[in-house]
């Protein structure tokens, strides 16, 4: 190798290794201001409370301020377009559910303005939880069974509330209409607090609710719990049967919820926040809260969550399909 070729070699070796050696650095460093977590849902909702918590934890570990920010509309889509379009440097996440996986297939490219799996890479889930099927008091049904023949019987006179287009909760309430075959109309509201209220006031007549969210209007007789939607009945509550104990076989639905950051946030600091929620998760007094409000914690690496958004989002786009043709 001649001489020039050899300063050359040289010169590239220290440049790669200079390279590589700097994105560890950063990565070590961070945060060194400010992140926020975007919430594209309301305040006082699952995804808001478990987003403060974890803003919290990660201010903790990482002595940086981690602040909240609800950008709501649109059944999740304003604050999710937010946080894709946001600068891919760590310092904006984005707190999801299973709304943004069944909006994929729920509404058209040009309606969302973004793709999840293009536009957002996954850093970590963070739980999951059971809902409830409640109705307000002043309905004349007191199981489940008896609310589906008033349904029957009252083909598209009763409604049911949801937090939007989209969200779990509207997933849910057109997953039970497809497997009851009953005919009841949907009342999209702007966030789950409000349509909450919406059922609790007699507006609507049911609605299915997250556990936690839902739990304490059950226990002050402020609505009337069905069916949980769980295999298994809510610690939280429970002497409400499941569904499938109330005689809608295979009928099942959940609310997850966790994290994103803008496509081509750096590795090293996707892993770096995926490692804190994960020992988050895992702590003792994280999980007798959540296990007090019906909460369980979910754990996976950034590879792993990936592949698990990418099997929900199919799973509801065979949803919506069964929707399309009931």
């Amino acid at each position: 190798m001649g001489m020039i070729a050899r300063r050359f070699a040289l010169a590239l070796a220290a440049g790669l290794l200079a390279a590589s050696s700097a994105v560890p650095s950063s990565a070590q460093d961070y945060p060194t201001r400010a992140v926020r977590i975007v919430v594209p849902f309301g305040a006082g909702g699952p995804a808001d409370v478990a987003a403060r918590l974890i803003g919290n934890v990660l201010q903790e570990n990482f002595g940086q301020p981690f602040v909240i920010e609800n950008r709501t509309g649109a059944g999740g889509v304003i604050g999710t377009i937010e946080a894709a379009k946001s600068p891919a440097d760590g310092y904006t996440l984005l707190m999801m559910s299973n709304t943004q996986t069944a909006n994929e297939s729920l509404l058209t490219a040009d309606k969302r303005k973004y793709e999840l799996m293009r536009d957002l890479v996954p850093i970590a889930p963070v739980n999951y939880s059971d809902l409830v099927i409640v109705v307000n008091p002043g309905v004349a049904a007191k199981t489940l069974q008896e609310f589906i023949a008033l349904a029957k019987a009252q083909p598209g006179k009763l409604n049911y509330a949801s937090s939007g287009q989209g969200t779990p909760y509207h997933m849910a309430g057109e997953l039970f209409k497809a497997t009851t075959g009953i005919d009841i109309v949907h009342v999209p509201y702007r966030n789950s607090g409000e349509a909450r209220s919406g059922v609790i006031g007699g507006q609507v007549q049911m609605m299915i609710d997250a556990v936690p969210a839902m739990a304490p209007n059950v226990a002050e007789n402020q609505v009337r719990a069905l069916a949980t939607t769980g295999k298994q009945r809510s610690t939280v509550l429970p002497n409400v049967p499941t569904a499938i104990e109330a005689g809608v076989p295979g009928y099942e639905a959940t609310i997850w919820l966790g994290l994103m950051a803008p496509a081509g946030t750096p590795k090293p600091v996707i892993d770096k926040l995926n490692a804190a929620v994960n020992a988050m998760v895992k702590r003792s007094d994280i999980l007798k809260l959540w296990t007090e409000q019906g909460a369980a914690p979910m754990s996976m690496t950034p590879e792993q969550f990936d592949r698990f958004l990418r099997g929900d989002i199919e799973k509801w786009a065979d949803v919506v399909k069964k929707f399309d043709k009931s």
